[in-house]
């Protein structure tokens, strides 16, 4: 067996976690689905039989809508790529407002700095959408990440990428008004969340959602969705927003 197959075998061998949702059987993960390997930045590089071997080795588990995959303050004992459904990653302030850090989609990783952690959860993960993902035991996919230099590199990348993705939205927060911030944030959620509605994208977020995501209230993006309505820019909906003019959106966020 070779030092890469070790870690595999010591996934496949580990008992089952203490998440409350339903454990799918392995014949669910479908090593050569789009989803699962071709949108996952996690397995960016890594040749096919060494991504067949990763995701067989997960379990597959389905979380419910509005359903946590871990708490902040939870010790950190697996690791999450995303295989369908939307989850929020969130914090809370001390008065208890939720800050909504970004929003995961099918390919992404959930928390990877769980991986370089003292060993607990800065953050809070829950299903906005039923959504199934991939889980690792969080021990053996350290051990298997040493063995994979490309799947470690990777993992880096990932966070790399969140942490310039929240310094952005930071510096929007401080620098810009909040028109054209709700804006950019429908444009940049359009093509990872979008989907076709009755011929335009609709963007299965609900106001609090976006204001919570914005640093802004319910009561402001209510008002500018309704100006934006109004204009034929776009289309609040029950839990979503349908984008129906992109151009004149993408003009208010410049």
């Amino acid at each position: 067996m070779s030092a890469l197959n070790q870690p595999f075998e010591v996934l496949r061998n580990l008992s089952g976690g203490h998440e409350r949702a339903r454990v799918l059987p392995c014949e669910a993960v479908k090593p050569n689905s789009p989803t699962v390997v071709e949108k996952a930045r996690l397995f960016s590089g890594i040749l096919p039989q060494d991504c067949k071997g990763i995701c067989v080795a997960a379990r597959v588990k389905e979380f419910a809508r509005g359903e946590t995959l871990f708490m902040e303050g939870d010790a950190v004992r697996h690791v999450y790529v995303i295989k369908s459904g939307f989850v929020k990653i969130t914090q809370l302030g001390p008065s208890g407002l939720e800050a909504i850090l970004r929003l995961g989609v099918p390919g992404d990783m959930v928390d990877a700095i769980s991986l370089f952690s003292a060993g607990f959860h800065f953050t809070t993960a829950q299903a906005i959408r039923k959504c199934q993902a991939l889980v690792w035991d969080l021990a053996a996919f350290k051990t298997m990440a040493e063995g994979c230099p490309v799947l470690h590199q990777n993992v880096v990348q990932i966070l790399g990428t969140y942490v310039m993705e929240l310094e952005e939205r930071f510096r929007e927060v401080a620098t810009e008004r909040v028109g054209p911030r709700v804006a950019r944030q429908l444009l940049r959620l359009a093509e990872p969340m979008g989907r076709q509605v009755d011929g335009v994208v609709e963007i299965s977020l609900s106001r609090q959602e976006l204001a919570d995501m914005t640093g802004t209230t319910l009561f402001t993006v209510s008002r500018l969705l309704s100006t934006w309505e109004a204009r034929g820019m776009v289309t609040p909906r029950r839990e979503a927003v349908a984008i129906l003019d992109p151009q004149s959106l993408r003009a208010v966020s410049e």
